[in-house]
């Protein structure tokens, strides 16, 4: 998976991200491999949700190189080969849920996703609300929604900002299971946990940050459960 012959999937090469004086990365040089699972633990503002939106291509870094399969404009490269699920779901109130799903879709220029829209919405438990407005959505119907969306392309690396909150029991399970197929498939999967869940330990790395950096690596050595149970929250 991680053999010296095989490129990265996501690479980071010295990459800070500064607001002014505050660092949200540091320093950040870091190889994620086709088929991982790694969860990124920390306190809140360790840098866990900078780390996913750079590699989203949502936010620039100040200095260093992000790459997405080879491709050095990690905008462009996550955008057609990325999904992601951020703390704000991005879907638009006033339309439905089917509505939001097929405008992802054509934005994104995916002939056949009308054909699975009844499957994936039925996937996630939201089939007999396709037509209901996302206004009427509690939160973790438009969590579940949101994730949905995600994976409508067909992502090859999957990127997830705490991809469990407002999610209920059965949510959480759903998603799990979810996860547990595409790792299966060999989906690339980068997601923030608070310690040890359902959801961390399909893991088969962990990273914890502290300040922007990245402290320790199951890679390096360390075990995997020991770095999301001293992560904290």
């Amino acid at each position: 998976m991680n053999s010296a012959s095989a490129p990265p999937a996501l690479r980071f090469e010295n990459v800070e991200k500064r607001y002014g004086n505050l660092f949200a990365l540091r320093q950040v040089n870091l190889n994620v491999f086709a088929g991982e699972t790694i969860a990124l633990a920390g306190r809140n503002g360790s840098g866990k949700t900078t780390l996913l939106r750079v590699a989203a291509g949502l936010v620039r870094p100040s200095r260093g190189t992000v790459t997405i399969d080879g491709q050095s404009d990690p905008r462009v490269a996550a955008c057609q080969l990325a999904g992601f699920v951020g703390h704000q779901t991005m879907l638009y109130e006033e339309l439905t849920a089917e509505e939001n799903l097929r405008l992802f879709a054509r934005l994104h220029g995916l002939n056949d996703a009308g054909s699975r829209l009844g499957t994936v919405l039925g996937d996630a438990g939201l089939l007999e609300r396709r037509a209901s407005l996302v206004r009427t959505f509690s939160r973790g119907m438009r969590q579940r929604l949101t994730i949905v969306r995600a994976l409508l392309h067909r992502p090859a690396l999957l990127l997830l900002d705490e991809p469990a909150t407002g999610l209920d029991v059965p949510g959480i399970a759903w998603l799990a299971e979810t996860l547990r197929r595409l790792q299966a498939a060999g989906c690339t999967m980068l997601f923030s946990v608070h310690g040890a869940s359902e959801i961390s330990a399909l893991a088969t790395r962990a990273l914890r940050l502290e300040a922007g950096a990245i402290v320790a690596d199951s890679q390096s050595g360390a075990n995997t459960t020991s770095i999301l149970s001293l992560a904290g929250s």
